[in-house]
């Protein structure tokens, strides 16, 4: 813009005109001066506006300069130089900033895109692109939203409220790093490293010793995530590399501790390659996601089957079924969504819808799925997107009493990071520098890899299993969803072959070993060191794990007479002994819906499918009546172990199965098997009977229509105390353990939002709370050393306390005050 308001082009012509007509009288040399005169007062100029201007006042105009003296033009020259000593400079206008030159209007490539596509011809037009200069506004306020949702974190998805349980001292554990090599610290240390991750956390938000802060965070968080791949998922990933990017750009140069502190970096330009970077990041993650639900099973409506039933889907089963409503909106929708909320966020025009879409989106997502900050983070995220400024326009639409305490709302300073053309004042001008071009060669490199390592598990085909990778950085969220019917440890003893079972899950804090191969070798050799302890030598482990995928049948994941202490495994090749998913089976889903549903409510179902030669063995409760298996496909022989007899049965035939015995169940025909146990618990049927009669009970001598006397076992019911000498009933013990869960149940739907807030609160204070006082405990410990073993129990204890929770829960008699330390 010229600093000269422009005048009318008519307005100029018809006042030129009669002036001229009035100078024709005049000699053709005092026509030619007169000519001059007037086009120099009426034509505005940039150029010679721009000089004449340079000695007012911010905010004069050329024509005002005219008519003042020359005393008043000499002193408004130098009231102007020590003004703009204080004052930053204005906003560049768009023409140096890759604006088309000449004054052209921007064509439709730049309106749509924001740049022009001869821009991207050359490398230098590249690197002078993504030079441009832009209002960091938008990334500070980012950078401040990360670093206090990290901050939250960390206590909780972090597990600093529970460090003490997961790496406590001397503590008998399998653990799952990626590096081999890597090991927890001690306990004491392991706090010192959550402190450090936490402060550099808040220096992040408050943007104090940024660079510092950025490292203090990035180093611990790595350290953690690389240190238990159980914990690995999506959004956790995603802090990490967010994390990284925010330690290059220059996110403190708005409203940030450093820029109070150091005014050359306050308020200045950043790079659009600091825009680019974070933008393609968020874009990956929307995009990718929504390729990888291109997936037949999402597809299909078979990953989240049961989520249409939750409440936050109710206004949709208004006008659809629930089947339709998990099939369009659940599947549907997240498919459209992931594929085009990118999109709809980088274009101007369609920028306010997707701001409506992405948000209700995020805000379900926080209450349909235990996913910590994440939601909270991609919502910080979409201002990414918006015009750099935003915050800078916000600021200044708030009362002037608020202003004091909000950042500045002034243009932003010219920065020597940035490239400004030409023409340009401050900045880079025409050359480029070595690290601009190192700048834009890491940008494109970046974005790059990240494009490439979702779909990069042809060269880590160890990690593969029925889903490519380790689960967290290939953004297939939610696209697959796992069910364990069966999980069984055999351990041998090499010397004498005596056989043996473990609990499933023993010596471990996780349950994600039980779908990768990875961790189930790492779980192998574990185990390997630990059973010598327990007399048991040169131990051999053998894990028969059944999991159904997305509603298929359940079948086994490894080979089963593998001993996995001496399997080989690769990262870089194929896992042999990993058994391969049975795909062709898939269509059998509509079908195992269908006999499912024709069930009664009592009645349960497991859908079986076996490879030829395996065999399941399997055990039948006595609380299961009427079990019985029937086969769906293929050939199996069933063996009853103690009666000592086989039956053969083929596709349509079934056989009742015995209670409280053994039984084998070996896949004869050369395909797979398919097989189904159908089941009744007939000891919790019994049991909700008796329950029920209890309820009618209670209710009819509310009421005044039971006649009869209650026997004194039965007084509990009624919340009267147990008759003394009166045993305690088992049903009745059970019916008030069940009154109390729907009482509490009912309380808390009929809180109200202030209940609800209060409790919430509640409950994340003892959580921060126990945080703080185990990490100040650990660091006394390391400082002046550990007290003795009853002092620390003390203040371990005072930690753990709870208020009226823990009040509420302890037997009547104990004290109701905190222990003191």
């Amino acid at each position: 813009m010229s600093p000269v308001s422009p005048q009318c082009p008519r307005t100029v012509a018809s006042r030129s005109s009669v002036l001229l007509r009035r100078c024709s009288r005049f000699s053709p040399r005092a026509r030619m001066r007169s000519t001059f005169w007037l086009m120099m007062l009426f034509t505005p100029s940039t150029s010679r506006c721009r000089s004449r201007t340079r000695s007012l006042p911010p905010g004069a105009s050329a024509c005002a300069r005219h008519r003042l003296g020359p005393a008043r033009r000499r002193r408004a020259g130098r009231g102007a130089e020590e003004t703009a000593a204080a004052t930053p400079a204005p906003e560049e206008p768009p023409v140096p900033c890759g604006a088309p030159p000449g004054g052209r209007p921007p064509g439709r490539a730049r309106r749509l895109l924001g740049f022009e596509p001869r821009e991207l011809a050359s490398w230098g037009r590249l690197v002078r692109l993504l030079h441009r200069p832009r209002d960091p506004a938008a990334l500070g306020a980012f950078r401040a939203a990360f670093g206090l949702l990290m901050a939250l974190d960390v206590p909780q998805e972090r597990g600093l409220a529970r460090l003490d349980h997961r790496y406590l001292d001397g503590l008998e554990v399998c653990r799952f790093p990626l590096l081999p090599g890597l090991r927890p610290l001690p306990l004491d240390w392991m706090y010192l490293v959550y402190g450090v991750m936490l402060l550099g956390a808040l220096g992040i938000m408050v943007g104090f010793c940024y660079r510092l802060s950025t490292l203090a965070f990035l180093g611990p968080y790595w350290y953690l995530l690389l240190l238990d791949k159980t914990t690995w998922n999506n959004h956790s990933y995603l802090y990490g590399l967010l994390a990284f990017q925010l330690a290059l750009v220059g996110a403190d140069r708005y409203w940030s501790i450093d820029g109070l502190l150091r005014p050359q970096k306050r308020n200045a330009h950043v790079p659009l390659w600091n825009y680019t970077l974070l933008r393609a990041q968020i874009f990956i993650v929307y995009f990718i996601a929504g390729l990888k639900k291109l997936d037949a099973d999402w597809v299909g409506g078979y990953s989240m089957s049961s989520l249409g039933r939750h409440w936050l889907f109710a206004p949709f089963r208004l006008v659809l079924s629930e089947e339709m409503t998990s099939l369009l909106v659940v599947h549907g929708g997240g498919l459209a969504l992931d594929l085009s909320a990118g999109f709809l966020l980088f274009f101007d025009a369609t920028r306010p819808l997707a701001l409506v879409f992405v948000t209700y989106f995020h805000c379900m997502n926080s209450q349909l799925f235990s996913i910590g900050m994440f939601s909270y983070t991609m919502l910080a995220s979409s201002g990414l997107f918006c015009d750099a400024s935003w915050p800078r326009r916000l600021c200044a639409r708030c009362p002037r009493w608020l202003r004091g305490g909000l950042p500045s709302t002034e243009p932003p300073r010219h920065s020597p990071d940035c490239h400004y053309g030409e023409g340009g004042a401050g900045g880079a001008r025409g050359g480029l520098r070595p690290r601009q071009h190192l700048a834009a060669a890491f940008t494109l490199l970046y974005v790059a890899e990240q494009l490439f390592l979702p779909y990069s598990h042809f060269i880590t085909q160890g990690y593969n299993n029925w889903t490519n990778g380790l689960y967290g950085y290939s953004w297939d969220m939610m696209v697959h969803s796992r069910f364990h019917q069966h999980v069984k440890i055999t351990y041998r003893d090499g010397l004498t072959g005596e056989v043996g079972y473990l609990k499933p899950g023993v010596f471990t804090q996780s349950r994600r070993w039980k779908d990768h191969a990875d961790m189930l070798k790492q779980y192998s050799t574990c185990l390997s060191a630990i059973l010598p302890r327990y007399n048991i030598s040169q131990p051999q482990i053998y894990f028969d794990i059944w999991v159904s995928i997305n509603d298929r049948f359940q079948q086994r994941l490894v080979d089963p007479r593998v001993d996995l202490v001496r399997a080989e495994w690769s990262p870089w090749r194929r896992t042999p002994w990993l058994l391969p998913l049975l795909l062709e089976l898939s269509p059998w889903r509509e079908r195992l819906q269908e006999l499912e549903s024709g069930l009664d409510g009592h009645t349960d179902v497991v859908f079986i499918a076996d490879f030829p030669g395996l065999h399941l063995e399997n055990f039948v409760s006595e609380d299961l009546g009427n079990t019985s298996l029937r086969v769906l496909r293929g050939e199996v022989l069933v063996e009853l172990v103690e009666q000592r007899r086989n039956h053969s049965l083929r596709e349509g035939e079934g056989l009742q199965v015995p209670p409280g015995e053994y039984h084998k169940v070996h896949t004869v025909s050369p395909e797979p098997s398919c097989y189904m146990y159908t089941y009744v618990n007939t000891t919790a049927l019994a049991l909700e009977k008796n329950l029920t009669r209890l309820q009618e009970l209670r209710e009819r001598v509310q009421n005044g229509t039971e006649t009869e006397p209650l026997p004194p076992e039965l007084w509990p019911i009624l919340g009267e105390p147990l008759a003394a000498g009166a045993p305690t009933d088992p049903v009745v013990a059970a019916f008030l353990r069940r009154q109390r869960r729907l009482e509490e149940l009912g309380r808390r739907r009929e809180a109200s939002l202030g209940q609800r807030l209060h409790r919430f609160l509640r409950r994340k204070y003892y959580l921060f709370r126990r945080s703080a006082l185990m990490t100040l405990i650990s660091l006394r410990n390391l400082a002046l050393g550990r007290p003795p073993l009853e002092q620390l129990a003390q203040e371990v204890a005072f930690a753990n306390w709870r208020g009226e929770e823990e009040e509420g829960a302890r037997p009547e008699g104990e004290g109701q005050a905190p222990p003191e330390l």
